[in-house]
C-alpha cells in the first residue's frame, strides 16, 4: 500500500479514541483505550501517543504513510501554538500537546477544540459532505456548535467562534442564568439539561401532566410525552424548537451557511423536532438568507469527533 492516510484522535475524559481515515474522510480503522486521567498529564500525552501508533500498528499501513495527527480536545486552547491551556475533564495546564506528540510521532500534528472537530468531521465526510459553508450545533447536555466556511473550521481571534449555545436568544423576561454566568443563552432552553429542567419545573408547579409519574425525567421522555400529545411537554418541545429556530435565522444573515446540521442525543427525537425548527427558521429568517438553506441531522454519531480530528490535517 502506498496511498496516505490520516489519524484522527478524539479525547475523552474516560477513553482516548483514535481512527485512520483515507484522504476522503472514510473510517477505516478505530482504536480505543483509557485516558489514564488519574495518573496525571504526563501519562495522558503518553497514552495519546502510543494509541496513535497502536492503530497503524494493527492495520494494514505503515507509519510511513501517516500524513499526519489531529487532535480533538474539549477546554480552552492556544490553538496556532497547540497548547492546552486548561481542559474541564482532563488534568491538563498548559501543556504544548502539538509539541509533545510531534517529538513523539515524527509527523505534523494539529489540535482544535472537541467541538469544532466534530463539526469539520460532519462537514468533511458526514452530513455536510461536498458542502463548503456550513454550521453544526451538538445538543446534548449543553448545546455545542462549530463554524465551517469554505470547508475550513472558523475559530475567531482566540478560538470562542462557534459557541452556539451561548447565544442570547431568550427575552429577559423568560430568561435563567446559564452555567457561562450569562442570561437567556440558547443552551438554557434547547440542550437535555435545559429540557429536563423546563419539564421538572412544571411537575413542580403542578401542571397536569405524564411526566409526574416518570421516576427521573430525561430528555427523551419529554420528547415521547410530546409525541403522545401530553400539552406540557408539547410547550416545552415547542420552546426549545423556537428558540433553534430563532438562533438560527441569527446566524443565517451574518454567516449565510448552506446546512445546518444538527447532532447529539437531543437530535433522535427526529423530524418530530427538526419540522418546528425549519417552520421557526423559515419565517425568522429573511428570505434570501434562507433561500436554499437546508436543516438536517448529523450522520457519523459517535465518530464525528475522531473524523473531524483527522480532517484537521486535509483542512488546515
Amino acid at each position: 500500500m502506498s496511498e496516505k492516510i490520516v489519524v484522527g484522535v478524539d479525547i475523552g475524559g474516560t477513553a482516548i479514541k483514535v481512527g485512520i481515515c483515507s484522504m476522503d474522510g472514510e473510517l477505516l480503522h478505530t482504536y480505543e483505550g483509557p485516558t489514564g486521567v488519574e495518573k496525571g498529564s504526563d501519562e495522558i500525552c503518553q497514552n495519546i501517543a502510543q494509541y496513535a501508533r497502536n492503530i497503524v500498528e494493527q492495520s494494514p499501513y505503515s507509519w510511513e504513510q501517516v500524513e499526519g495527527v489531529g487532535i480533538g480536545i474539549a477546554g480552552f486552547l492556544d490553538i496556532p501554538a497547540g497548547i492546552v491551556k486548561f481542559s474541564p475533564n482532563l488534568p491538563l495546564r498548559n501543556i504544548n500537546l502539538k509539541a509533545f506528540l510531534e517529538e513523539k510521532l515524527e509527523k505534523r500534528v494539529l489540535i482544535n477544540n472537541d467541538a469544532n472537530v466534530a463539526a469539520l468531521g460532519e462537514a468533511w465526510a458526514g452530513a455536510g459532505r461536498g458542502i463548503d459553508h456550513c454550521v453544526c450545533y451538538t445538543l446534548g447536555t449543553g448545546v455545542g456548535g462549530g463554524v465551517i466556511i469554505g470547508g475550513k473550521i472558523v475559530e475567531g481571534s482566540n478560538g470562542m467562534a462557534g459557541e452556539l449555545g451561548h447565544m442570547s436568544v431568550v427575552p429577559d423576561l423568560e430568561a435563567i442564568q446559564c452555567g457561562c454566568g450569562k442570561m437567556g443563552c440558547l443552551e438554557s432552553v434547547s440542550s437535555a439539561t435545559g429540557i429536563i429542567r423546563m419539564a421538572k419545573d412544571a411537575v413542580e408547579r403542578g401542571d397536569r401532566t405524564s411526566l409526574s409519574f416518570v421516576d427521573e425525567i430525561k430528555a427523551k421522555d419529554v420528547f415521547d410525552a410530546a409525541k403522545a400529545g401530553d400539552e406540557v411537554a408539547v410547550r416545552i418541545v415547542n420552546r426549545a424548537a423556537f428558540y433553534l429556530g430563532k438562533s438560527m435565522a441569527m446566524v443565517a444573515v451574518v454567516l449565510n451557511p448552506k446546512r445546518f446540521i444538527i447532532g447529539g442525543g437531543v437530535s433522535n427525537a427526529g423530524e418530530f423536532l427538526f419540522e418546528q425548527i425549519r417552520e421557526v427558521f423559515q419565517k425568522a429568517a429573511p428570505e434570501m438568507a434562507q433561500e436554499g438553506v437546508e436543516i438536517v441531522p448529523a450522520i457519523l454519531g459517535n465518530n464525528a469527533g475522531v473524523v473531524g480530528a483527522a480532517g484537521l490535517i486535509i483542512r488546515s
